[in-house]
């Protein structure tokens, strides 16, 4: 896996640099704004780029805007938007198309292991958010959906699914077996009318009905 880093703390870019160089992940680059994060996309073609939202020279959503420029021109490339704030105006067209997109929230990765496996996803064309930032950017209030169908449990596991998890890590966080897991996601599909198709991802189609139903 190869990847590009943009974030403007010197130590916390260092550090990150050193730790995934650790877990054998390959960075092609390590930059401070976005516009040499759009020079380094460009020049050393990355499986995923990891973005801080606030970037030089105003610190305010030019990590964002530049993801947002990432996504349009580099359509195979996975972004992880990875800061300590949850950025509204811009971030939520990103998650229009969830598939390669990731925002974890700094303060809430405590395991480095589970943050390269988050990259892992995202780079595969999955999806790593932090319920957190799903929670601010769509709200605590939902309208009537076909949501409203699934089971409690149903909606523990779309939930999972959204964050990016496998069928093995959402079991694992239920503690029920992965075959209760495929069961559970079964029926989410019948009851959000989403039959096998050759062109539709259905987790993906799952996990934008979820999202769609929880925005205020």
């Amino acid at each position: 896996m190869r990847v590009v880093i943009a974030e403007d703390s010197a130590i916390l870019r260092d550090g990150l640099v050193q730790l995934l160089q650790l877990r054998d992940v390959e960075v092609a680059a390590a930059v401070s704004d976005a516009d040499a994060l759009l020079a380094a996309v460009a020049e050393h073609a990355p499986d995923v780029a990891v973005v801080d939202i606030r970037l030089p020279p105003t610190q305010s959503d030019e990590g964002v805007r530049a993801a947002l420029r990432l996504r349009h021109e580099h359509p195979g490339l996975g972004v992880l938007l990875f800061s300590q704030y949850v950025e509204t105006a811009h971030a939520a067209r990103l998650l229009t198309d969830p598939a390669g997109f990731g925002y974890l929230l700094k303060e809430r990765v405590v395991d480095i292991g589970e943050f390269v496996g988050a990259l892992e996803r995202v780079a595969a064309g999955g999806t790593a958010l932090d319920p957190e930032v799903v929670a601010q950017l769509f709200g605590a209030s939902r309208r009537a959906t076909a949501l409203d169908a699934l089971t409690p449990r149903e909606r523990e596991v779309l939930a999972l699914m959204a964050e990016g998890r496998t069928n093995h890590a959402v079991a694992t966080a239920l503690t029920v077996s992965e075959r209760a897991v495929e069961k559970h996601i079964a029926n989410i599909f019948t009851k959000l009318d989403l039959p096998p198709s050759e062109t539709g991802h259905r987790r993906v189609l799952a996990v934008l009905r979820y999202l769609e139903g929880t925005r205020a």
